[in-house]
C-alpha cells in the first residue's frame, strides 16, 4: 500500500525536473533553426533562457481600480453577434437535419428521381453513388454529429 504513494511522488518529482530541462538553439548547414534538449555533436549551439510567462491580471487590478463596464454601444455590438452567431447555428443545424434526411433517402431507395434541366428523371445507380458521396461529404464537413 506505501508502494503507490512512493511511486506517485517519483513520478511527480521527474516531471518537475523534465519541465526544467535545458534547451538549446542552433542553425544548421542549410540555415533552419532548431531546438532541442540535447546539443547536437559539430554544432556551435546556445543554451536558450525560458521564462515562464507572468499571469495577466485583469484591467483595473494593478492600480486599485474596478474594471471598467462596456459602454452601450459595446452591449448592442455583442448582442448583434451573439444573434448572428445564433442565426448561423440555426442554419447550419437547418442544412444538417436536409442532408441527413436526403442521405438516408438515397441509401434506402434505388430508386431515386430528380429533376434535371426542368424535368423529373431517374437517377442511374451511379449518380445515385455520386449524389450519396457527395451529401456524405457535406455531412462531414459541415455536421458536428
Amino acid at each position: 500500500m506505501r508502494l503507490k504513494p512512493l511511486i506517485a511522488s517519483i513520478v511527480l518529482a521527474a516531471g518537475t525536473y523534465a519541465s526544467a530541462a535545458q534547451i538549446y538553439k542552433w542553425v544548421d548547414a542549410q540555415g533552419v533553426t532548431h531546438f532541442d534538449a540535447q546539443p547536437p555533436a559539430g554544432q556551435n549551439a546556445q543554451p536558450v533562457q525560458i521564462n515562464a510567462p507572468q499571469p495577466a491580471s485583469p484591467p483595473g487590478d494593478s492600480d486599485g481600480e474596478p474594471a471598467p463596464k462596456p459602454d452601450n454601444q459595446q452591449r448592442a455590438v455583442d448582442a448583434s453577434v451573439r444573434q448572428q452567431v445564433q442565426q448561423q447555428q440555426q442554419q447550419t443545424d437547418d442544412y444538417c437535419q436536409q442532408a441527413r434526411t436526403n442521405l438516408a433517402q438515397l441509401n434506402n431507395n434505388p430508386r431515386v428521381r430528380m429533376e434535371v434541366d426542368g424535368e423529373m428523371r431517374r437517377l442511374t445507380e451511379e449518380e445515385r453513388q455520386k449524389q450519396i458521396a457527395t451529401t456524405q461529404q457535406g455531412i462531414d464537413d459541415n455536421c458536428k454529429n
